[in-house]
């Protein structure tokens, strides 16, 4: 096999996109395209070839430890690769989970509480791309307050290896509005989730007849 550098230029991965457009590629080239460059001793078509190899197999699901195997496949080739192949799930391989992109999809998850008599808190937990992973009620209060603390919110979300959360609870008095508790816990929240690097997308209100995004509200 020839080196890369021993290619035409006009033969090389980059450039066939750029002139013929990606469909071009072979398996192995897109790869090349994708991690650019080889290391001392292994060059990058070298690399690439057995990385497609792995590839091959519809029922292997490659791992960030599977790339690292390969000779020559570091840190940061292995996490170009696993970030490709997660993008490319994302785009042309939706999981079938809920996505999340704005507050009214989550009301499908929550509209059994509109009407309890009590006030619930449910932490909804989601992956990188917005998908739900699940939906937790956390606390139960009484009347209309409802005590919570941050380590019973993210406790699940960590579990589930969430990217983000997003709360919700109900306030059976039927107010829209934030109470000082209310804007008081989500900024704990926020503040906690900063920490654990697992973001607070938004904190809703839910009543009977509506719903508050707390997020629009400039409170997240």
């Amino acid at each position: 096999m020839k080196k890369m550098k021993e290619v035409p230029e006009s033969d090389r991965p980059r450039e066939k996109i750029a002139k013929r457009g990606v469909q071009s590629l072979t398996d192995t080239e897109l790869i090349e395209a994708i991690i650019g460059r080889g290391v001392k001793n292994r060059d990058v078509r070298v690399i690439a070839r057995d990385i497609a190899t792995m590839l091959q197999d519809p029922d292997r699901q490659i791992q960030f430890g599977d790339l690292l195997a390969v000779c020559g496949t570091g840190p940061t080739k292995a996490a170009q690769i696993m970030a490709c192949l997660e993008l490319g799930r994302r785009r042309y391989e939706p999981s079938g989970a809920l996505k999340i992109q704005k507050p009214e999809d989550v009301l499908q998850l929550v509209n059994s509480y509109r009407e309890k008599p009590q006030e619930y808190f449910i932490c909804i937990s989601l992956t990188g791309a917005g998908e739900v992973i699940r939906s937790r009620v956390v606390t139960i209060g009484i009347l209309n307050h409802s005590l919570v603390h941050p380590r019973e919110v993210f406790a699940g979300a960590i579990t589930d290896r969430a990217a983000s959360v997003i709360c919700v609870h109900n306030h059976p008095s039927g107010t829209l509005d934030a109470s000082p508790e209310d804007v008081a816990i989500t900024r704990q929240l926020h503040e906690a989730g900063a920490l654990l690097g697992i973001q607070l997308l938004d904190h809703l209100i839910i009543t009977r007849t509506g719903f508050s995004s707390m997020k629009e509200k400039g409170l997240v």
